[in-house]
C-alpha cells in the first residue's frame, strides 16, 4: 500500500539526530513484548492474544560474523552520441553491495529484507561463498576463523528460491533419496527412514507424504509444501547454516508462515538460518530474531525487530500504532530513495546507532567463543553433520566432517534408482520418442521398400543410409528439456556436496543406455530388411550396434550442450543446426576428395561421417554383390533414352576399344569399386563403430567438464 511521507531533509543532517520529533503512539504493548523478545520463541494465536512461549536458551557454539562485504558489477550499456547517429557502448560499476557487516548466531534467524534489487539475493549468495573469489571484498568469518569454501560446503545448505525437484517422485520419496546421499552407509537404511518421518512430521508433511510433486503437466503438492520439501532435502542431515533466498516468495501468508515456522523449529535446533525476505507479516515478523534492511546495497537497520521502534523514532519517523514496522520501514525508504538526499541521512544514522549500542547485547557475556574446531565438535556429538564419511585432508578442522557422505558407489546406485523412477513414472517422454523413430523407420521402409542392385538403387541406397544415420542424431534432441531440467537439480545438490560430479555424470550415462537400445532395435528391425539391405543375421546385428552407437554419440552431444546452453529453445536451435553441418560435411552430398581442404577437418569431426560410412561398408563390402552391369553403365547418361540393342552395340564398341570383353551380364562395379568411387577407404567398418562409440565418451568427457567449471557463482 503506498504511503506519503513528508521527508524532512533536517533528518539527513547528523547534527539533528539528538533532538527527533515527539513519537506517535506505537505498537500495542503485546506486539512490543513480541517484538522486543529477542530469545527464539514460539507463537501461539489464541483469539486476539499473542502469547510467546520462549524455549529454554541453547548453547551458541557458533557466530557468522561478516565485515566490510562489497561487491560491484560493470554494467554496459548504449548511448547515442549526440554528434552522430551512432550507438557507443559505454560501461559503469554498479554497487551492488556496499561496506555490509552483521552477525548471525546459531539457534537464530537472520533476516535480510529490502525492496526488489536492494542487494538482498547478493548478501545471501556472498555469506553462502556464491560469488566468485576476488569480486568479492571483505571478510566472513565463523568463531572468528576465516571459513573456507570446502569447509562451508560441508557444514552448511542452501536453499534456491526456485523449487527444482523431480515432479514424479512423492514427497517421501523426495526425502529418502536425500537421505541416501547426505546419510553415509554406516546409517541403516532403517535409521534412514525414521529421520525422513522425522523430518516430514518436523516439516507438517504427513498429509501430502505419499503425493508426488508434480509439475505442469502432473497435478501435484501445493507451492507451500513444494517449499517445504525444498527445505528439507537440504536439511535432511542436519546442517550447521542454512541459507533461504526467499523461502516465501510466491506462497500467501498461511503457507508463508508456515515455511518460517518450520525455519525457527529448525534453529532452536541449533542450526544457524539466514534467510532473505520481501515484506513479512506480523505472524512471520514475531518468528525473526535479527533484521538486516538494505536499500541499494546499502546497511540502513540492523538489529532485532524490537528496536525498530526505538529507531526510527529517534530518526524522526516513529512507526505508528497498529503499523507492520516492516512495512512501514520498507516504504519510508522507498520515499527517502526518492528525495534529493536518498537515504544516505538513515545509513549515516544507522552507523552511529550501531557504534553506540555496540557491546550492549545482554546475549554477549553467553557466548562462550569456542573455536571453529571446538564448535564443529560439540555440534557432531549432539548429532548434528552425521560422522562416518569419507574424509577431507584440507586442514584439522575439515577433517571433521566428510566431504562426501558416501562412496561413489553408493551414490552411482542412489542416483541411478531415483533417475530411472523418475522416468518411469512418465512414459509419455519415451513413448514420444519411441513412437517417432517407429514412424520415421516406417516411412523410410515404405519409400525405399526393397530397393533393387541398379544404378538408381545404389543412389536410393546411399540416400536411405545417410538419412537414417542423421535421423538417429535429431531424435536424441528431444531428451533436451529433460537434460536442462537435471542439469539445475544437479547444479543445486552438488553445490553442497550432496555426492559427486563423477557419480552423477556416470549414472546420466548408465541410465540413458536402456532407452536408447530399444530404440536402436526398433528403428533397425523395422528398416533392414524392409528396405532390403545386404548382409544377412551379421549385417544386421552390425546394422543395429552402428545404429545404438549413433544414438549413444547423438545423445551424449545433447547432454554435452545442456551444460552449456541455458534455454531449451537456444539448445533446438543450436543442435540441429550443428547436426545439419554433420550431415553436409559427412561425404553424402561431396565426397571425402571433393571436399576443399580448409573444411576438410569438419568432415573429420562430423558424427554423421563415421556411421554412414560404417554402414556403407556393411551394404558394398561383399565383391560378388554386382551393382552395374552391362549396358547399365548409361543409366546416369543421355544414353539412357535409347534402345537395348543400340546399347549393346555401344557396349561392343566399348569393348573392342578397350580390348576388354563387355556382355550385358559382366559386372562393371561392385561393392568395393562402389566404396572406392565413394572415396570411403579410409577406416573399415569396425573402425567406424569404435569411433562412433568414442565420440560418445568424448562428449560424456565434455559434459563433466561444462559441469565442473559451472561453479553456479556470480563472476
Amino acid at each position: 500500500m503506498s504511503r506519503s511521507f513528508e521527508v524532512d531533509d533536517s533528518y539527513s543532517d547528523p547534527r539533528n539526530w539528538r533532538h527527533p520529533v515527539e513519537p506517535t503512539p506505537t505498537a500495542t504493548p503485546v506486539v512490543r513484548h513480541l517484538l522486543c523478545n529477542s530469545q527464539a520463541h514460539d507463537v501461539i494465536e489464541m483469539g486476539d492474544i499473542l502469547v510467546t512461549t520462549p524455549p529454554p536458551q541453547p548453547p551458541l557454539p557458533f557466530v557468522l560474523k561478516f565485515s566490510n562485504l562489497s561487491y560491484s558489477i560493470k554494467v554496459t550499456h548504449k548511448k547515442r552520441s549526440s554528434s552522430s547517429s551512432d550507438e557507443q557502448a559505454q560501461s559503469k560499476t554498479k554497487t551492488l553491495l556496499s561496506d555490509i557487516s552483521g552477525e548471525a548466531r546459531n539457534g537464530e534467524i537472520l533476516a535480510v529484507l529490502g525492496a526488489s534489487g536492494s542487494g538482498k539475493s547478493t548478501l545471501i549468495d556472498a555469506l553462502a561463498n556464491r560469488i566468485a573469489k576476488g569480486s568479492l571484498k571483505g571478510s566472513v568469518m565463523l568463531n572468528g576463523e576465516t571459513l573456507e569454501s570446502r569447509l562451508l560446503k560441508m557444514i552448511s545448505a542452501y536453499v534456491m528460491q526456485d523449487d527444482l525437484l523431480f515432479p514424479m517422485l512423492t514427497v517421501e520419496e523426495t526425502l529418502m533419496f536425500s537421505a541416501e546421499f547426505r546419510l553415509p552407509r554406516t546409517v541403516s537404511r532403517s535409521k534412514k527412514k525414521a529421520r525422513v518421518q522425522q523430518l516430514i512430521d518436523q516439516l507438517g508433511l504427513r498429509n501430502a507424504s505419499k503425493t508426488v510433486i508434480g509439475d505442469e503437466g502432473h497435478r501435484g503438492v501445493s507451492g507451500g509444501e513444494r517449499r517445504r520439501v525444498s527445505i528439507g532435502i537440504d536439511i535432511i542431515h542436519d546442517p550447521i547454516i542454512l541459507f533461504l533466498d526467499e523461502p516465501t516468495s510466491g506462497l500467501d501468508s498461511t503457507s508463508a508462515f508456515m515455511v518460517v515456522n518450520v525455519l525457527q523449529r529448525i534453529a532452536q535446533s541449533g542450526s544457524l538460518v539466514v534467510m532473505s525476505i520481501h515484506q513479512p507479516s506480523y505472524r512471520i515478523l514475531g518468528l525473526l530474531d535479527r533484521l538486516i534492511f538494505l536499500s541499494r546495497g546499502k546497511m540502513v537497520y540492523s538489529g532485532p525487530p524490537c528496536n525498530l521502534y526505538p529507531y526510527f523514532a529517534e530518526f524522526g519517523y516513529p512507526i505508528p500504532e497498529n503499523e507492520n514496522p516492516t512495512e512501514f520501514a520498507l516504504d519510508l525508504i522507498r520515499e527517502l530513495q526518492e528525495s534529493e538526499g536518498g537515504t544516505t541521512g538513515l545509513v549515516e544514522f544507522n552507523g552511529k546507532w550501531k557504534s553506540r549500542d555496540k557491546g550492549d547485547d545482554s546475549r554477549e557475556d553467553y557466548f562462550q567463543g569456542l573455536s571453529l574446531k571446538e564448535a564443529i565438535s560439540a555440534s557432531i556429538s549432539r548429532g548434528k553433520l552425521v560422522p562416518g564419511g569419507e574424509t577431507s585432508n584440507i586442514n584439522s578442522t575439515a577433517l571433521l566432517v566428510p566431504t562426501f557422505a558416501n562412496p561413489f558407489w553408493v551414490e552411482l546406485i542412489a542416483l541411478s534408482k531415483r533417475s530411472i523412477k523418475n522416468s518411469c513414472r512418465m512414459p509419455e517422454l519415451f513413448g514420444t520418442r519411441l513412437a517417432t523413430v517407429m514412424v520415421t523407420g516406417f516411412l523410410l521402409a515404405t519409400i525405399f521398400w526393397r530397393l533393387d542392385n541398379s544404378p538408381k538403387g545404389v543412389q536410393e541406397r546411399l540416400g536411405f543410409l545417410a538419412f537414417a544415420m542423421s535421423t538417429t542424431y535429431y531424435t536424441t534432441a528431444d531428451a533436451l528439456p529433460v537434460f536442462l531440467q537435471e542439469r539445475y537439480i544437479f547444479m543445486r545438490e552438488t553445490a553442497y556436496n550432496a555426492y559427486r560430479l563423477s557419480s552423477y555424470v556416470v549414472s546420466h550415462a548408465i541410465t540413458s543406455i536402456p532407452p536408447l537400445i530399444l530404440l536402436a532395435l526398433a528403428f533397425s528391425a523395422i528398416t533392414f530388411w524392409a528396405v532390403g539391405l545386404d548382409g544377412g543375421l551379421l549385417g544386421y546385428l552390425y546394422y543395429f550396434a552402428i545404429t545404438l552407437a549413433s544414438f549413444w554419440a547423438g545423445n551424449s552431444f545433447v547432454s554435452f550442450l545442456s551444460g552449456i546452453v541455458p534455454h531449451v529453445m537456444i539448445g533446438y536451435t543450436v543442435v540441429v543446426g550443428i547436426l545439419a553441418y554433420f550431415l553436409l560435411f559427412s561425404g553424402f552430398y561431396i565426397n571425402r576428395d571433393r571436399i576443399p581442404r580448409y573444411w576438410i577437418w569438419f568432415h573429420y569431426l562430423s558424427l554423421v561421417k563415421y556411421p554412414y560410412e560404417g554402414v556403407m561398408q556393411n551394404e558394398f563390402q561383399n565383391p560378388n554383390n554386382c551393382f552395374v552391369k552391362g549396358v547399365q553403365i548409361f543409366d546416369n547418361t543421355p544414353l539412357k533414352m535409347l534402345s537395348e540393342v543400340v546399347k549393346e552395340k555401344l557396349l561392343d564398341s566399348i569393348s573392342g576399344t578397350l580390348g576388354v570383353p563387355l556382355t550385358p551380364q559382366t559386372c562393371v562395379t561392385n561393392g568395393p569399386a562402389l566404396l572406392k568411387e565413394q572415396d570411403v577407404t579410409d577406416l573399415n567398418k569396425w573402425n567406424c563403430l569404435y569411433i562412433t562409440i568414442a565420440w560418445g565418451f568424448l562428449f560424456r568427457f565434455l559434459f563433466y567438464c561444462t559441469l565442473f567449471f559451472n561453479k553456479n557463482k556470480r563472476r
